[in-house]
């Protein structure tokens, strides 16, 4: 199970989550070229590292947000409250870290 940390309703189960993909800028459509729209589009950089993703909660609060996660090791950055600008480490969650995977906190609510 991967806990996606949704800044409204709380870390939520992936499969509550749709992946929208990686979070990048749109470019200008006035002066972009049809080359740079098709790598918007369909190429995603996929680093091994941080990368900012934005999902969509559609089992909860029906609201895209972005979240930064380590594609190495599926940790999440704590996203940042709605209507605050920055990420900040997500800490732990009763004496353990919290990262993306918490099969082992099953059973301990």
């Amino acid at each position: 199970m991967l806990l996606v940390p949704c800044p409204n309703c709380g870390p939520r189960n992936s499969a509550d989550l749709t992946y929208r993909g990686e979070a990048s800028a749109r470019p200008n459509p006035a002066t972009t070229t049809p080359k740079e729209w098709r790598d918007y589009l369909y190429s995603e950089d996929n680093p091994a590292g941080w990368l900012k993703e934005t999902w969509y909660c559609s089992s909860g609060c029906r609201r895209f947000f972005a979240v930064e996660r380590h594609t190495v090791t599926s940790e999440f950055r704590e996203p940042p409250l709605p209507g605050s600008k920055t990420p900040k480490p997500l800490g732990d969650v009763g004496g353990r870290a919290v990262v993306g995977d918490a099969s082992e906190l099953e059973g301990e609510q």
